[in-house]
C-alpha cells in the first residue's frame, strides 16, 4: 500500500510540475532546465524515515542548451537519487525538508562529471514535498 502511496505522489507531483516545466523561460540572462519530481530518502538513525519530492531547476552555461541537457537529464536524476541514499540530505529534527545546500553541491559535482565543466553554473530548489508530515521528531 506504501509503494502505491509514493506512486500516487510521485505522479501527481510530476503531473503539477509538468506545467511548471513546460514554461521553461530562462530567468533573466541564461537558459535553464527543470527537473521535476525527483524523490529524494531522509534517513535517520539509520532507519527510512521518509520521502520528500523535489522539483529543481537547472541554471546552464557555457555551450549547454535545455536540448542537449535534456539527454542527460535521466543521468543526473540517477546520480542525485545515488547520493541521496549514500549520504541523504538531512535537515537535523526535521523530517520534512531536505537540506539545499548539500544536494547543489552534490549536484553541481554530478553535474561537471556527466555534463562537463560548466554546464550547470547553478541549482536552484523550486519546491519540496514531503510525503509524510506527521511522525517528524520535534525540538
Amino acid at each position: 500500500m506504501r509503494r502505491r502511496d509514493l506512486i500516487v505522489a510521485a505522479t501527481a507531483l510530476s503531473a503539477v510540475a509538468s506545467g511548471a516545466a513546460a514554461s521553461e523561460d530562462a530567468p533573466a540572462g541564461g537558459q535553464s532546465l527543470s527537473m521535476p519530481g525527483v524523490g529524494l530518502p531522509i534517513i535517520s538513525g539509520g532507519r527510512l524515515r521518509n520521502y520528500v519530492f523535489v522539483s529543481l531547476r537547472l541554471h546552464l552555461g557555457g555551450s549547454a542548451t535545455p536540448e542537449t541537457m535534456r539527454a542527460k537529464e535521466a543521468f543526473l536524476r540517477d546520480a542525485l537519487v545515488r547520493a541521496g541514499h549514500r549520504t541523504p540530505f538531512v535537515v537535523p529534527d526535521d523530517w520534512t525538508r531536505i537540506d539545499t545546500a548539500a544536494l547543489a553541491a552534490s549536484l553541481m559535482r554530478s553535474a561537471a562529471t556527466i555534463a562537463g565543466r560548466g554546464a550547470v553554473t547553478r541549482v536552484e530548489i523550486v519546491s519540496q514535498a514531503p510525503r509524510r508530515r506527521t511522525g517528524v521528531p520535534t525540538a
